[in-house]
């Protein structure tokens, strides 16, 4: 069997792995130019040929990215990194590897990863969901990724915040041009804002929760208001497409309190007369968009 390449590319990194089977056997990455289209796709082609010059195999190809591809056109939609937009990425790297190349979303392959061989290896139904910067989400069913027929399939972060409370309407904006879109209330950078509108004060996403663990009312408020929010979040999602598991990756998927309360604050609000969706941590970690990508060719 051929060793299975994953690439990840990022804002700020592209990372490259293989996998032989399910073990990882080499592990690169390099900074991503920034705003330069030729040059990303010469960092991929160069981390690729090293990789497979140092392995002395040739591989199958899978690409974690942000955006995704369009099925009208064929070229990137969605993309926080602008420089990919309405560009031709899968044509324009399958040239110059000069072999097929299949790409996903990044919040997809985090799914498709911990589906395979992550935490949730062992359900037949799986939600990801990336908290970070974003609020990315894909959904694996059977082992197989959903990508949906346009290609959006798990963007549950563009929806508005279900059941809002008052004193969360109109929300604030998005930069997707709407207002109280879900991301706008759950990434790392809207825990951040949140905090800022109630204390005036600026504190990172991870200091709020650390704060919080030592005690401090203001920040435990405030986390309390999150994991409010992302019950709400996620049980629109359990009533809409009913996971087995919903897997959490990201830099806040590391509070271990949301594991536990959610899960107690999400029944109020999903129909049905119990809840047995399981919410779990990666497995994988930072890892999972690069395996991910790898497990495309699966």
């Amino acid at each position: 069997m051929a060793i299975r390449i994953g690439v990840d590319l990022g804002g700020s990194k592209t990372e490259v792995i293989a996998l032989d089977g399910d073990t990882e056997v080499y592990r690169q990455r390099q900074p991503t130019p920034a705003g330069d289209y030729q040059a990303t796709l010469q960092t991929i082609v160069d981390l690729v040929c090293t990789l497979e010059a140092t392995l002395a195999q040739q591989g199958t190809v899978g690409i974690a990215t942000p955006g995704a591809i369009s099925p009208a056109t064929g070229r990137i939609k969605n993309s926080n990194s602008t420089c990919l937009i309405g560009q031709a990425v899968q044509q324009d790297l399958q040239h110059m590897l000069d072999r097929p190349v299949r790409m996903a979303n990044d919040a997809d392959c985090f799914a498709l990863s911990e589906a395979v061989d992550g935490v949730a290896s062992h359900a037949s139904s799986v939600f990801g969901v990336i908290l970070g910067t974003g609020t990315g989400g894909g959904i694996v069913v059977n082992g197989k990724l959903l990508t949906g027929y346009n290609a959006i399939a798990g963007e549950w972060g563009h929806n508005p915040l279900p059941w809002p409370q008052q004193n969360e309407l109109p929300g604030p904006e998005c930069y997707c041009g709407k207002q109280g879109c879900i991301e706008t209330w759950l990434s790392g950078p809207a825990l951040t804002a949140d905090y800022k509108r109630h204390t005036g004060k600026n504190m990172t996403a991870l200091d709020i929760v650390k704060s919080a663990e030592q005690g401090d009312k203001q920040s435990d408020f405030i986390l309390c208001e999150y994991e409010n929010r992302l019950a709400r979040g996620l049980a629109s999602v359990i009533n809409i497409i009913d996971p087995q598991v919903i897997v959490l990756g990201g830099g806040l998927s590391n509070t271990q309190r949301l594991y536990k309360n959610v899960q107690a604050i999400w029944d109020e609000y999903v129909f049905s007369d119990r809840v047995d969706t399981q919410l779990l941590q990666a497995k994988h970690g930072d890892s999972s968009g690069v395996r991910g990508a790898a497990w495309l060719w699966d």
